[in-house]
């Protein structure tokens, strides 16, 4: 293809502070439509149908079944499975031309079921994957970044179901790896698997795919000592306490206008470990107050809190209606409506600072296990921490990195095809209801993700495996004919031996030609020109600027064509064995 006559333009000036989507909208890869919503160019659509491939080839491996779900479904599907009305917003909800109720699909687990539903009625028909990549949208309320957040995006989601917890880990594990080839074979072998929270998909264990990257959205927790990973959202959190040698009782100070935790800890000489917060919610559904004490250094995880509660919450906006007073709640003679709990960060605390129950103090020499009642619980609830204790180590050794989830894996079990009447005849003659695990990757979001990885002040440096292009020809000075001639002719003898190639060979300066083919991102460049031409040569050159050599004319295109298979192989070498 020509450089000319591909529709997009290139630009030098700086349009977003993300890269990926700085460089990708100067390298004329994609153009928003709305928000959150992008149309795609000719270099991100070649790019898209090669992650495609790749995806095909790894699913179809572990034999995965190709299907297509619809976009959009009846409300019934989502009524049936209970998440009509558990999901917020994100979820479309609309009606047709005769009122009734439909959804745009935002994934597929109903639809899956809907599918193997009375078609997969006998133990003989399992285990089986079904898979598809398609067009889904999510009314995203935080769309950002270009492909890396979006609203509406193209994603590869596959089910399988399983007559035995035995099998579906079995299989689990053939998906893990096939996630990692994937990545591999993409050019981003340093994707990380971490232990994962559920949320909304429902089941016991999952993981997610995290590229580390600092302009991430997830806080990765890794242990460099045991190799530990885990989702923020879904790490344990440990806490070690060294009792104080004496215990002190409890004493109420006057703190006035002190109610922060920096506040009153300054006042009083205390550092924040030996403070007691409390932090107040409330129920989305109802408003009612959910009180959670936690050592004043600590910060509590939302997503543990809701997944205990069994409900979506959000910080109060007025505790007095709790009957407490804020900035000076405490737990010793607390009389609330509220439902407490202690976060286990308080065990084996002593001598801390709390709240006193009234305006203007608080209370020293609290401790736990001696002011609170014997049957108190302490719950995870709060967030693992830089230089925290590992949960599978247990050395003071976490590290908290910034990632962006490329992909995740869930093992569902029965919520989905139990809520939806899905059964099959065991081999005893019993009805029992399948086990599913479900499998996704966002294709856009990885495409962005590996601009995010491979990358320069130019522009991307795509792996030769996803490249829209593996080489391009910049013919410098077209109005040369013997520039021409050479040009054209290795134009054609790459085309005719199946060489994705692009051909500039517009009359601009060599610094236009340079920028435009560095953000078009080609792993391999070939420059023609009389210069080159004088030394009765090509100049072939990486664009990761790994190598720049001159090379014979009479064996250029064997040339090229050579060092394109040795990147192919470079990134290939990287790729795990299947499962």
């Amino acid at each position: 293809m020509k450089v000319r006559n591909i529709l997009g333009e290139r630009f030098k000036e700086r349009a977003f502070e993300i890269e990926s989507q700085n460089l990708m909208t100067r390298g004329g890869y994609m153009k928003q439509v709305g928000n959150g919503i992008y149309s795609l160019f000719t270099p991100a659509k070649r790019i898209q149908n090669k992650i495609e491939q790749i995806l095909r080839e790894e699913m179809d491996a572990i034999d995965g079944q190709e299907v297509l779900f619809p976009v959009v479904m009846p409300a019934s599907l989502w009524q049936q499975s209970g998440r009509f009305d558990s999901i917020g917003k994100e979820l479309l909800r609309f009606k047709d031309r005769g009122g009734a109720d439909m959804v745009l699909g935002m994934t597929h687990e109903e639809a899956a079921v809907q599918m193997a539903m009375n078609v997969a009625g006998t133990y003989q028909k399992y285990p089986f994957m079904i898979y598809q990549i398609q067009t889904k949208f999510r009314d995203e309320p935080r769309a950002r970044g270009g492909l890396i957040r979006v609203r509406e995006f193209t994603m590869k989601d596959a089910y399988s179901f399983h007559t035995t917890q035995e099998d579906l880990e079995a299989y689990y594990e053939r998906a893990y790896c096939a996630y990692e080839r994937v990545y591999a074979r993409a050019g981003v072998p340093e994707v990380l698997a971490v232990k994962s929270d559920s949320g909304m998909m429902g089941g016991k264990i999952s993981h997610e795919f995290m590229l580390l990257c600092d302009i991430g959205e997830d806080s990765i927790v890794l242990c460099p000592d045991c190799g530990f990973r885990a989702n923020m959202e879904a790490c344990d959190a440990f806490t070690e306490n060294a009792a104080d040698a004496a215990i002190e009782p409890l004493k109420e100070v006057f703190t006035g206008d002190a109610k922060t935790i920096a506040e009153v800890g300054a006042l009083l000489h205390m550092p924040d470990e030996k403070t007691c917060k409390a932090v107040v919610y409330q129920r989305n559904a109802d408003d009612s107050y959910v009180l959670i004490f936690v050592r004043g250094d600590k910060e509590v995880n939302e997503t543990k809190l809701t997944n205990y509660l069994k409900a979506e919450v959000h910080p109060a906006l007025d505790v007095e209606n709790a009957n407490l007073s804020a900035g000076n709640i405490g737990p010793v003679d607390l009389k609330t409506s509220a439902t407490v709990l202690f976060d286990r960060s308080l065990v084996g605390a002593t001598n801390l600072v709390c709240g006193a129950n009234k305006p203007e103090y608080h209370l020293t020499g609290f401790t736990p296990s001696r002011d609170l009642s014997e049957t108190a619980e302490y719950l995870d609830l709060c967030k693992a921490v830089e230089g925290g204790v590992c949960p599978n180590c247990k050395k003071h050794s976490l590290k908290v990195r910034r990632g962006i989830e490329v992909g995740n894996i869930f093992q569902l079990g029965r919520r989905y095809t139990e809520a939806m009447g899905m059964t099959y005849d065991a081999e005893n003659g019993e009805r029992r209801n399948p086990i599913m695990g479900c499998y996704g990757i966002g294709v856009g979001r990885l495409i962005a993700s590996v601009c995010e990885a491979h990358h320069d002040e130019y522009g991307p440096i795509w792996p030769i495996t996803i490249a829209p292009w593996q080489v391009e020809i910049c013919a410098l000075r077209i109005d040369d004919p013997n520039v021409r001639e050479a040009a054209e002719n290795l134009y054609a003898e790459l085309e005719n031996a199946g060489v994705e190639v692009l051909y500039d060979e517009r009359p601009v300066s060599a610094g236009v030609m340079f920028s435009d083919a560095d953000l078009l991102g080609a792993p391999v460049r070939v420059v023609i020109s009389p210069k080159t031409l004088s030394r009765s040569a090509f100049e072939l050159s990486a664009r990761d600027k790994s190598f720049r050599e001159d090379i014979a004319i009479d064996t250029a295109a064997e040339t090229v064509q050579a060092k394109i298979r040795e990147l192919i192989a470079a990134v290939n070498a990287k790729v795990p064995e299947r499962l």
